[in-house]
C-alpha cells in the first residue's frame, strides 16, 4: 500500500474537518489521506441525519452501522483524535463546526444517492471542500460510450472499465491523525439511538463481525480458499462459496479498490469472476449517479402503469417465509435471522413476489433495504429492477424464476431449505422443494401437514406463470 505524506507543519489557524458517511475505514480513504495532507489538525465526525435516516440507512443497516461506528471510533482514538458523532440537521452541525471550532475546510468521499447529493450541494455552497472518489473504482464521469452516452448494459460497462487506468493502488492507515487543541462536543453513540427499538437484531451479532481490521480478514481469506472455486460455488446457497463482504463494502469499511489490488496475484477463473461481481456493484452505482430518476422510479417508464396486484396478504406472507415454496421461504427466514440472503436466492425470492404475486418490485425493494445489514440505496434498487425487468440490463419480464426448478439445480442437497424450513425436513431431497405433489399420507409420514404444519404454496406456478405473462402483454403487446 501506498504512505500518506504527512506535512510536519500544522496550521494553527484553522482545522480540517473529515465528514464520515459510508466510508468508516482509516485505510484507503481518500478524504482522511487529503485532510491529513493539508497540515491541519483534523476533525473527523459523524453526523446522524435524523430527518432522512429511513432513506439513507435500513433497520438492519443501523445495527451495523452502530457496531462500525463504534470499531472507528477506537480505532481513531488509538491514533490520538476522536471520533465526534451528532445528530440532527447536517447543515446546522456542519455551520457550527466552522463558526465554533475554526473549520476552513470540508472533506469528503463522494455520496451517490441523489437526495443525499442535494443535500450535500445545498450544505457545501459557499464553503471551502474537497470530495474524493473513495467507494467506487471509477468515477462515473469517466465511463461512456464512444458516444458519449451512458450504459444501460452491463457488458460493455464492465469491459470499458477494464480498459481505464487501473485504479489507484490502496493507501495504507494514516499512523496518526493530527487533533484539534479543542474538540468539538460530541454525543455518545448511544446517543445517536441506531439500534432499532425491537430487538430482533440479536441474532445478527452471531454471524457478523462489524469493522475495517473483519472485513480485510474476510478478504484475504476467501482469496486464498473459496475464490478459486467462486465461479462453480457463488450459486449454491447451503455453502459457503461467497465473500458475503457486502456489508463492508456497503459501510465502506473496505475499499473497492482494495478487493481490487489485493485479488491481482491470485490469477485463476474464479477470482476473476468474483472481480466482475465487483463490476455489477460499480455498475449501480453509475446507473444511480447518470439516472438519479431511477431512486422513485423504473428507468423503462412504461413499468410505472403496470396493474400490480398488491395483496397485502400475501406480501405478508412473503416477507414471513410462509409462502408454501421452499427455496423461496428459506431465503426469507435467512434474510430476517441475519440480515443477509445469497444472492441466487434474493434473485428468486424477488421474482417471486414480482411475477408470481405481481406485487410492486417497490415494496419488495423497500423490504430488502429495510432487513438487508447490506442494505445499499444503488445496489439495491439495481438488482430489482434488473429482476423486475424495467431497469438497465434488465432479465425480460418474460423469465420467470421456477422456484421449484431454482431449488432443485441450487439446492440439490436441500441443506439450506432443511436449514431454514426445519419443519419438512425429513421430506427426502427428490420431494422437499414441492412438498404438495406428494400424498397426505406420504406427508403425515415425514410429520408435515400442509396448511398446519406447513403453507399450502399461496399459488400454482404455472397459472401464475401464465397470469404474469397476460399481465405484461397488457402494457408491453409482443410483435
Amino acid at each position: 500500500m501506498a504512505q500518506i505524506n504527512l506535512l510536519k507543519q500544522k496550521s494553527s489557524m484553522s482545522n480540517a474537518l473529515v465528514w464520515f458517511y459510508n466510508d468508516l475505514r482509516l485505510a484507503d480513504n481518500p478524504a482522511l489521506v487529503n485532510a491529513i495532507e493539508s497540515g491541519k489538525p483534523v476533525i473527523p465526525i459523524f453526523i446522524w441525519d435524523e430527518k432522512d435516516s429511513d432513506l439513507h440507512t435500513g433497520s438492519a443497516a443501523k445495527w451495523w452501522l452502530h457496531q462500525s461506528l463504534d470499531k472507528l471510533s477506537t480505532r481513531i482514538e488509538e491514533l490520538g483524535n476522536k471520533l465526534i458523532f451528532r445528530s440532527g440537521n447536517p447543515k446546522t452541525i456542519i455551520n457550527e463546526m466552522i463558526n465554533h471550532y475554526d473549520v476552513s475546510s470540508v472533506y469528503l468521499n463522494r455520496r451517490f444517492e441523489p437526495h443525499i447529493i442535494e443535500r450535500d450541494n445545498d450544505i457545501l455552497a459557499g464553503i471551502d471542500h474537497q470530495i474524493s472518489n473513495g467507494n467506487l473504482l471509477f468515477d462515473p464521469e469517466d465511463i461512456q460510450t464512444k458516444q458519449e452516452r451512458r450504459y444501460t448494459v452491463f457488458t460493455p460497462f464492465w469491459k470499458n472499465c477494464k480498459m481505464q487506468t487501473e485504479p489507484h493502488k490502496p493507501i495504507n492507515s494514516p499512523k496518526e491523525i493530527p487533533a484539534p487543541s479543542k474538540f468539538p462536543e460530541s454525543l455518545g453513540l448511544d446517543e445517536i439511538k441506531l439500534l432499532p427499538k425491537i430487538k430482533w437484531y440479536t441474532t445478527f451479532e452471531k454471524k457478523w463481525r462489524p469493522g475495517e481490521e473483519e472485513a480485510n480478514r474476510i478478504l484475504i481469506h476467501f482469496l486464498k480458499s473459496e475464490a478459486r472455486k467462486y465461479g462453480k460455488q457463488r450459486n449454491i446457497p447451503g455453502i459457503r462459496g461467497t465473500s458475503r463482504l457486502s456489508p463492508y463494502l456497503r459501510f465502506g469499511e473496505i475499499s473497492p479498490n482494495t478487493i481490487w489490488h489485493e485479488s491481482k496475484p491470485y490469477d485463476n477463473p474464479g477470482t476473476e469472476h468474483f472481480i466482475r461481481e465487483v463490476g455489477w456493484r460499480e455498475f449501480g452505482y453509475h446507473l444511480m449517479a447518470n439516472f438519479p430518476f431511477l431512486a422513485n422510479r423504473a428507468l423503462r417508464e412504461k413499468f410505472e402503469d403496470f396493474p400490480w396486484r398488491n395483496n397485502e396478504e400475501d406480501y405478508n406472507a412473503w416477507t414471513k417465509g410462509m409462502t408454501g415454496y421452499p427455496i423461496v421461504d428459506a431465503g426469507m427466514r435467512e434474510l430476517y435471522a441475519t440480515g443477509w440472503m445469497h444472492n441466487r436466492v434474493r434473485m428468486i425470492v424477488a421474482s417471486f413476489l414480482i411475477k408470481h404475486l405481481l406485487i410492486d418490485w417497490k415494496k419488495g425493494e423497500r423490504w430488502f433495504f429495510d432487513t438487508l445489514v447490506d442494505g445499499d440505496f444503488c445496489s439495491n434498487n439495481a438488482g430489482w429492477q434488473w429482476t423486475a425487468g424495467c431497469g438497465a440490463d434488465a432479465a425480460p419480464y418474460y423469465r420467470i424464476f421456477n422456484p421449484i426448478l431454482q431449488g432443485k439445480k441450487f439446492d440439490t442437497a436441500a441443506r439450506y431449505v432443511r436449514k431454514w424450513v426445519p419443519e419438512i425436513a425429513d421430506i427426502p431431497n427428490e420431494s422437499i422443494h414441492a412438498p404438495w405433489e406428494l400424498s397426505e399420507a406420504q406427508l403425515q409420514s415425514y410429520g408435515v401437514t400442509l396448511g398446519k404444519t406447513y403453507p399450502e404454496p399461496l399459488v400454482n406456478h404455472e397459472f401464475a406463470r401464465k397470469r404474469a405473462l397476460e399481465t405484461f402483454d397488457a402494457i408491453a403487446p409482443k410483435k
